[in-house]
């Protein structure tokens, strides 16, 4: 109160129309103080009359420039009254808390006390000193920001930068189109120096160096005078948006700034867009002429397995080295690219990241599985590899190489465009599904048959398959990709370099291939179907079941004779064989324009697997309808944290997933009889 200028009411408030432009006295500091229109207060809270400290609160600075009213300082930096002359000598060099006890006492002692409200009130806490942050007037340097933003905000408009996802260009554009002066000045032990230096009578004197400011105050006092550096330091953003030109040798012209800069992509959170990203902009722009970077890449914030913001107080803080240990570096590195989807948060968990751990263990098991079958990166005379999928031989092999070309091509195009989970999720469902489950299964007969020609072949392309995997790899798991690279060096042809300096993976498309890919899709599917079948049924996994097919067509035909022994061994069949019409008490299922029969009938208990079956559909059902009402009470959506009702919108959706499965295994066994 002792600093406060003046007291500001609306100008549309008609209970103090008449004395606007008229003093009062403000007491204790016995001074009078005008009063002003302004459309700062609400002439609806309280008494519709604010009084204005411009000197000790934001809002009430603005005020006060705008109506030219003086500024009472109060407070040292020791946060005690100043022993100024506007400070009345009753509160002069006291504690500001001892202070304020005073002024209550001193109103009371005068009568002007009406009453004392218990009201909460928002004020900012230091994090490290746990004491009230109060707001003053102190001399600092500021950069004219207005004059800066404005060639940053041209190069986005304009396309030079781009943010990735688009949307948070938004957030660049309001920080930029409304900045105010940059203060760049700061009262810490460390950083870079302003430089400025003051003389005896407080003349400023700015300069690159102390040489080139001697000079300035010689000319200006016409003598050399002992000159006194600020000894405050630059804002930390304001020397950060300095560092993708100052650490490649600018000002000068060195040979890793022409290589390295501008540069291309810079990754960061969206809480720095004002912070260092726009400062960056401004500054790379200001002095070297050039956008510090092409895009601007704003990663997901991570949270914990349940959405919620990871807080020490809450106790819910993964720390990443723990994780480290216990799963390694490359899991949790796939882990956070797989969910990284643009515009979404990942919600962290330890059973996604231990599955990438399985992930890694399965690519080091195929390694030692084609290393036990010799399956070497060494072209032999008259055995073709990758490089000449015209002339392969095995149909497997051109399969595989399609499919190669086609994730490569996927891999390569979500990366550009940084989708990190789109790529990720495309290499992982390539190594697992269909290089490791398909693939390496696929070959098996080969490698342990008689035909020598067909597994040098095999052996071949699935060593180099395996590299080009590698590399496609290496991105998301630098580690056990570049160990396993050079542990099947050692055993195949040497490696030249490092898998990180070897080339990216370029395929051309096959007409080939997509002929080997009809044949081996029509495989696999028929596999798939039938373990499917067998597992809705709940068909023991020892069982061998007979399979007959009805209605195929001649080219299907021979597929089925042909993979017959990989069909029967995959799919847990005793035989699998052609037939011209169906016996009673099978199940079936459509493969293109054939029916498919499973002879189950004597391997299932009916009664006890429909009573299975219709007790889960009742379970889930009941919490299907328990998550749907929850779901749709308005109250509960209002009331809930946004982690919980993502939490049971997912698990909605995983019931309903379940009761499709549940009825149609159902549908299946009352078909049976």
């Amino acid at each position: 109160m002792l600093g406060d200028g003046a007291v500001a009411v609306h100008p549309s408030d008609m209970r103090y129309a008449s004395i606007v432009g008229k003093k009062v006295r403000l007491p204790l500091a016995d001074r009078l103080i005008p009063i002003i229109a302004d459309e700062y207060p609400d002439p609806e809270f309280g008494s519709g009359a604010v009084k204005i400290t411009g000197a000790h609160d934001f809002n009430d600075y603005q005020v006060a420039k705008r109506h030219g009213l003086p500024l009472f300082v109060l407070l040292d930096s020791k946060g005690r009254m100043e022993t100024a002359d506007h400070v009345p000598a009753a509160y002069r060099g006291l504690d500001r808390f001892e202070a304020r006890k005073r002024v209550v006492a001193d109103i009371d002692t005068l009568g002007l006390l009406l009453k004392i409200e218990d009201k909460k009130i928002t004020q900012p806490i230091g994090d490290r000193s746990g004491t009230v942050i109060e707001p003053m007037l102190t001399d600092q340097w500021y950069v004219d920001a207005k004059t800066l933003a404005a060639p940053a905000l041209e190069a986005v408009r304009s396309g030079r930068t781009r943010f990735i996802p688009e949307n948070w260009s938004k957030t660049y554009f309001n920080w930029l189109e409304n900045i105010e002066p940059w203060c760049i000045s700061r009262q810490l032990w460390w950083g870079h120096q302003i430089p400025a230096w003051y003389g005896p009578d407080g003349q400023i004197f700015v300069a690159e160096s102390e040489a080139e400011v001697i000079e300035l105050a010689r000319a200006s006092y016409g003598k050399l005078v002992p000159l006194t550096r600020d000894e405050d330091v630059l804002d930390t953003w304001f020397s950060s948006a300095l560092w993708p030109f100052s650490t490649l040798g600018w000002p000068d012209e060195t040979k890793v700034y022409k290589q390295h800069y501008p540069t291309n992509t810079l990754v960061t959170g969206f809480d720095i867009i004002f912070f260092w990203v726009a400062r960056m902009m401004m500054q790379g722009l200001h002095f070297t002429g050039e956008v510090p970077f092409k895009d601007v890449y704003i990663h997901a914030l991570v949270r914990d397995a349940k959405g919620a913001k990871m807080s020490k107080s809450k106790g819910n803080v993964i720390d990443p080295l723990d994780l480290i240990d216990r799963y390694g570096a490359d899991a949790l590195r796939f882990t956070l690219a797989a969910m990284a989807a643009q515009g979404r948060d990942i919600k962290l968990s330890e059973d996604r990241i231990d599955g990438y751990r399985r992930f890694s263990s399965k690519l080091w098991n195929a390694a030692r599985l084609m290393q036990m079958n010799e399956c070497a990166n060494q072209p032999k005379a008259g055995v073709a590899g990758i490089e000449s999928p015209a002339e392969l031989k095995q149909t497997i092999n051109r399969w595989i190489l399609g499919e190669l070309a086609k994730v490569a091509q996927a891999v390569t195009t979500e990366l550009e465009a940084y989708r990190f989970n789109e790529a990720a999720n495309a290499i992982y469902r390539f190594v697992w599904n269909v290089f490791c489950d398909w693939y390496l299964e696929l070959i098996k007969p080969i490698l342990n048959g008689t035909d020598e020609a067909a597994k040098a072949e095999v052996r071949l392309v699935a060593a180099q398959v395996f590299d080009e995997t590698l590399k496609l790899l290496h991105p998301f798991m630098p580690f056990v990709t570049e160990e396993l690279w050079q542990r099947l060096g050692e055993y195949g042809s040497k490696r030249e370099a490092l898998l990180v300096q070897a080339g990216w993976p370029k395929f051309a498309h096959s007409s080939l291939a997509d002929e080997a890919a009809g044949e081996i899709d029509w495989v696999i599917r028929l596999i798939t179907e039938v373990r499917s079948t067998r597992a809705d049924l709940n068909v023991p996994a020892a069982v061998r079941v007979p399979l007959l097919i009805v209605g195929a067509s001649r080219e299907n035909a021979r597929r089925l004779e042909h993979y017959q022994a990989e069909i029967d061994r995959l799919a847990r069949l005793e035989y699998s064989v052609e037939a011209t019409a169906l016996p009673p008490r099978v199940v079936t299922f459509v493969h293109d324009e054939a029916t498919v029969a499973l002879l189950v009938a004597d391997f299932i208990d009916f009664a006890a697997e429909k009573a299975r079956v219709q007790k889960e559909l009742m379970s889930i059902n009941a919490e299907r309808e328990k998550l749907e009402a929850k779901l749709n009470s308005a109250d509960f959506v209002s009331r809930a944290p946004e982690e919980v009702i993502e939490d049971h919108r997912e698990r909605l959706e995983t019931a309903t997933e379940a009761l499709d499965k549940y009825r149609s295994a159902l549908a299946k066994l009352e078909a049976l009889g």
